[in-house]
């Protein structure tokens, strides 16, 4: 994308985004609570769209592109976009749930990949990895630094622990629309890519798999798993550029509060 699309965000038009973030959160920490071997991706999949609209807001994933659900649910092998189904969840599993928002006008997005009853200790040490790359690349989201020092930090530190990262998917800028410029690739050179400046909104997401970072497009036109079918890790925020450095505009703390 021409980097000159890049829409920056006054103070105001932040706030609002804070409040759909805030809301993708909070719709998170709800589904969090139903999260145990037996119940269905669906059965999620209607819980957060009756809790975002009770919220007054609109699921942006329902109808984006003809995706037919309101969050995606992405199975253990299963990267991200994942089509809630009725196939119940398994003791072991893992399960990221990516949900966005529309509400005044801005959207939300975030996700977190949840271990389902008892998780094997590799799988957790993949997901504890992930989740704390995103927040290293949320490190190097400062003013006059690139784009590419947010996916250099993401690969080189999740590839030093010997994981691989997918190429395929990168995280986006984000405000009215909920995929705007910049593409926030998860790897890259350190001081390439768009100039990152105050006012810009952007999704980090890093989608790291436990084995190669060969992919597959399932037949569904959404699903996308990898290759060797081991399994993949997938967290996201979204932050805004404000004095310099990241303000972190989703939240995990509805989630940590419940488990």
């Amino acid at each position: 994308m021409d980097s000159k699309m890049i829409i920056l965000k006054t103070d105001e038009e932040i706030e609002f985004m804070r409040e759909a973030n805030r809301l993708v959160g909070m719709t998170l920490g709800e589904i969090s609570r139903h999260i145990k071997p037996g119940v269905t991706t669906l059965q999620l999949d209607r819980i957060a769209e009756e809790f975002i609209r009770d919220h007054g807001a609109i699921p942006t994933f329902l109808g984006y592109g003809g995706f037919p659900n309101s969050i995606c649910t992405s199975v253990n092998e299963n990267i991200v976009h994942g089509i809630p189904n009725n196939i119940p969840l398994r003791d072991g599993d893992i399960v990221s749930v990516d949900c966005g928002t529309q509400l005044r006008g801005f959207c939300g997005d975030s996700a977190y990949t949840f271990c389902v009853g008892e998780v094997d200790d590799k799988v957790k040490e993949l997901l504890r990895v992930t989740k704390e790359s995103l927040y290293k690349g949320i490190e190097q989201a400062q003013e006059d630094k690139r784009i590419g020092d947010i996916g250099f930090t993401i690969q080189s530190y999740c590839e030093s622990k010997g994981y691989s990262v997918v190429r395929e998917l990168v995280g986006h800028g984000i405000g009215r629309q909920m995929h705007e410029a910049p593409e926030v690739p998860n790897y890259g050179r350190r001081g390439t890519g768009p100039l990152i400046k105050n006012g810009m909104c952007i999704a980090i997401e890093p989608m790291i798999n436990m084995g190669g970072k060969k992919v597959v497009f399932e037949n569904d036109g959404w699903t996308v798993r990898t290759k060797d079918r081991k399994p993949s890790a997938h967290f996201e925020h979204t932050i805004a550029i404000r004095n310099g450095k990241a303000d972190i505009l989703s939240t995990f703390e509805f989630i940590t509060e419940i488990n």
